[in-house]
């Protein structure tokens, strides 16, 4: 992704509040059986449950919230390559367009 052209300014109080609403959701039955599946939600690959991480489609920093529809469990090496790219500017970059 391009980082010259994404500007935000996030909001700590709203990142303090997501984090803490995903540390509840780690300890979930549902959070627990995405990550028994062991595939990662960017590029399908299997791990081990230990070797994903809970990734915000729409990163908190930019807006998004620790529900059940914005967080997938996602492999250390997608999580590091989508920073906090949102779904539409990973779809620009992958087409040139960023």
């Amino acid at each position: 992704m391009n980082p010259g052209w994404v500007d935000f300014r996030k909001d700590d109080a709203h990142v303090r509040r997501e984090r803490e609403a995903a540390r509840a959701l780690r300890e979930s039955a549902w959070w627990k059986a995405q990550l028994a599946r062991g595939v990662c939600h960017y590029c399908g690959r299997k791990f081990p449950p230990e070797a994903l991480t809970m990734d915000h489609v729409v990163p908190v920093a930019r807006g998004g919230r620790s529900t059940r529809g914005n967080v997938v469990p996602c492999c250390r090496a997608c999580n590091a390559a989508k920073g906090v790219a949102t779904p539409a500017e990973r779809i620009l970059d992958e087409l040139g367009l960023s």
